[in-house]
C-alpha cells in the first residue's frame, strides 16, 4: 500500500487510504469499474457529482468510519486497488512494442482537456479531443503527460433568474 498523498484535505480512516490514490488517478473519468465503490461511500454525493475526490471530501467522517468497518466494502476496495495496480504495472501496447526504446515522456500541450463532465476543464470539441487523446495514450501505455492551464474559474454556466433573464455563473 502506497503513501497517502499529502494534499488530501482530510484524514481517512485506516483501511480507506487507497481511496485517495484512486480518486487522484483520473482513469475514473473513463473506466467505471470503481463507480459502485464510490456510490457505496456516499450515494447522494456520487449521484450528484460523479467525482470521487468530491465524494471523499464531502462525505461525513461518520460515513467514512462506517464504510471503513464494512468487510464487504473492504473486499471491493481491495479488488479495485488490485485492478488499478495491475493496470499501472502491466506492459500495455507501447511497452510491448517499444520496450524502452521510445521516448521516456511526451508532453502534450493543450489549453483544455475534456476528461469528463465532472471536471469542467473544457469548453468544446477540441478539449474533448485532447481528453480522448490522453485517455487512449494511457490505455496504450504511451508515456504522455498533459500540460494545460488551471483556471481559477470554470467556464460560465448560464441559468435563468426569477424574472426569466439569463445569468452567467462562474464556478470556482
Amino acid at each position: 500500500m502506497g503513501r497517502m498523498p499529502t494534499f488530501l484535505l482530510r484524514p481517512l480512516p485506516v483501511g480507506l487510504e487507497p481511496l485517495a490514490t484512486l480518486a487522484l488517478d483520473l482513469r475514473w473519468t473513463w473506466s467505471h469499474a470503481g463507480d459502485a465503490v464510490w456510490r457505496q461511500v456516499n450515494p447522494d454525493i456520487w449521484d450528484r457529482t460523479h467525482n470521487p475526490w468530491v465524494t471523499l471530501q464531502e462525505s461525513s467522517q461518520l460515513r467514512l468510519d462506517q464504510v471503513a468497518q464494512d468487510p464487504a466494502f473492504q473486499d471491493e476496495l481491495q479488488c479495485l486497488q488490485a485492478a488499478h495496480q495491475q493496470y499501472l504495472e502491466d506492459p500495455a501496447w507501447y511497452g510491448q512494442v517499444h520496450a524502452g526504446a521510445g521516448p521516456r515522456r511526451i508532453a502534450y500541450f493543450s489549453m483544455e482537456f475534456g476528461l469528463g463532465e465532472s471536471l469542467p476543464l473544457y469548453a468544446g470539441g477540441l478539449g474533448v479531443l485532447a481528453g480522448d487523446y490522453l485517455k487512449t495514450a494511457s490505455d496504450l501505455g504511451v508515456p504522455v503527460v498533459g500540460v494545460g492551464l488551471l483556471y481559477q474559474e470554470g467556464y460560465s454556466r448560464q441559468v435563468l433568474d426569477a424574472a426569466g433573464r439569463p445569468q452567467d455563473l462562474y464556478p470556482v
